[in-house]
């Protein structure tokens, strides 16, 4: 597992990479892509189910 003192640095080099004024554009996208993966995978979830059904 990451141990703190790795994450820290990991988030110190993303912050030095990008900058701080791209940080929310990044997280914004992040956070829209983890979204639209969800929801595929319940949608594929509901037709494997519905399939099975059959």
């Amino acid at each position: 597992m990451i141990g703190t003192q790795e994450l820290i640095i990991i988030l110190a080099l993303v912050l030095l990479l990008f900058g701080a004024s791209k940080l929310p554009e990044l997280a914004r996208s992040m956070g829209k892509s983890i979204g639209e993966f969800k929801k595929a995978r319940i949608e594929s979830e509901k037709e494997i189910k519905e399939n099975s059904e059959i």
